[in-house]
């Protein structure tokens, strides 16, 4: 089992910026790619971001250019600048390992003034 705990969210002001951070601890082996997806109330899950284990990275066409996505072997992150209202979600993160994928419990991010 892999566990995964986020951190990094919070309130924050409009074009202000955060930096999420997800840890994966328990029974690694070998993390494959990892990403971010955030829900927003009342919508669907939507991909934010995903980085592989060799750091080719793949964004959501609203968030690219103002969220930067990076990893080290066992900790993915979200940079998150020039944020808006419309970011306003909790924001999941999750990691492949072994053929299957694990989610982490999720971090508010609230931007509003």
């Amino acid at each position: 089992q892999v566990q995964l705990v986020e951190s990094g969210g919070g309130l924050v002001q409009p074009g202000g910026s955060l930096r999420l951070s997800c840890a994966a601890s328990g029974t690694i082996f070998s993390i494959g790619a990892m990403g971010w997806y955030r829900q927003a109330p009342g919508k669907q899950r939507e991909l934010v971001a995903t980085i592989t284990n060799g750091a080719n990275t793949n964004y959501a066409a609203s968030m690219k250019g103002r969220f930067t996505i990076s990893r080290d072997k066992v900790t993915v992150y979200l940079q998150m600048n020039s944020l808006q209202p419309e970011d306003t979600a909790v924001y999941y993160c999750n990691v492949f390992q072994l053929g299957r994928l694990y989610w982490g419990q999720g971090t508010q991010v609230t931007v509003s003034s």
